[in-house]
């Protein structure tokens, strides 16, 4: 039992990157793992040949099953559905910064939600977990020349919405503070000039939270956007930069109270888009992380119609 426990726990972070990046939400991943444990606990795992390998297919298949439940839901969602962020401390170098920002940012879950659920799974093992196509075909039960296609197809339907430009990290942060700086200060000349012509901004709300319900385009619809809560809230919104997803993101916050996670992608000189997730039920594990109490009430009152 004890070897059992501990084949589990060596390879649980594994199971919850991919459960996380199947479903776009840490609290399913955390239960689709512990029902892979369950399963792994009641097996014969005398009989079983490769512990990482059955244990991979089984989280898999699990997650195949929840984004299917998971994607009707969303078909009700109100306005746009963003996946909940993840906050971390930086990584130890630039490379794991880019490696990590590659395959878990908040744009290229986004992206993944363009596949249907065995697809996601068939492209996430084989692109960003390295499983061989043997390992593909096991997790989702077919052969490997129909996992070959599957991958082939996801990778096509992606290719060209995946970003272009690998930027410096000390080119995005200097970029978001910078940004931050101009939003906390109501520069509407500073915040339009760092912002692309064509930028997006994505916003989901939930139902919760006023938000927009299509992305709003045009950097300087987007820098009005950002001048208007500085207006209504003179002196009470401020930023922090921290790692969201692997990449530099910024938390802003409205009297102390934490309003939004803002992912931003840059091409090396502007912003180009802008995900902020405003749901307080997503924001939860972050302002737990911070320390602060997340009001749900208070962030409804006290946000303005329409923020960023």
């Amino acid at each position: 039992m004890n070897d059992s426990t501990d084949t589990f726990k060596r390879l649980r972070p594994r199971l919850q990157a991919i459960a996380y990046r199947m479903l776009g939400s840490s609290a399913e991943a955390e239960e689709v793992v512990q029902d892979a444990w369950l399963r792994w606990h009641e097996t014969d795992q005398a009989r079983v040949e490769n512990s990482e390998a059955w244990l991979v297919s089984v989280t898999t298949r699990i997650a195949i099953d929840r984004l299917r439940s998971a994607k009707i839901q969303r078909e009700h969602y109100v306005g746009t559905w963003l996946p909940e962020p993840l906050m971390s401390d930086s990584p130890v170098s630039p490379e794991q910064l880019l490696e990590r920002a590659d395959d878990v940012s908040v744009a290229f879950l986004t992206l993944l939600e363009r596949l249907a659920p065995e697809a996601r799974a068939a492209y996430l093992l084989r692109e960003v977990f390295d499983a061989d196509y043997g390992e593909v075909a096991e997790a989702l039960g077919k052969t490997e020349p129909a996992c070959r296609q599957i991958v082939h197809r996801a990778k096509t339907q992606l290719q060209d919405q995946r970003p272009r430009h690998t930027v410096a990290r000390e080119t995005q942060l200097r970029l978001l503070r910078g940004f931050a700086d101009a939003a906390v200060r109501g520069e509407f000349g500073a915040l339009k000039s760092m912002l692309a012509e064509d930028a997006q901004l994505i916003g989901d709300g939930g139902g919760i939270v006023p938000s927009f319900g299509v992305p709003l385009v045009g950097g300087q619809r987007i820098a009005q956007l950002y001048l208007a809560t500085h207006l209504r809230f003179p002196g009470r919104v401020r930023f922090e930069v921290v790692v969201l997803n692997g990449q530099w993101g910024l938390l802003r916050f409205i009297d102390d109270t934490l309003e939004s996670a803002q992912s931003l992608e840059t091409d090396g000189e502007r912003i180009v888009c802008i995900h902020s997730q405003r749901n307080p039920h997503k924001l939860a594990r972050i302002a737990a992380a911070l320390g602060r109490e997340l009001n749900v009430a208070e962030t409804v009152t006290s946000a303005p119609p329409q923020t960023s």
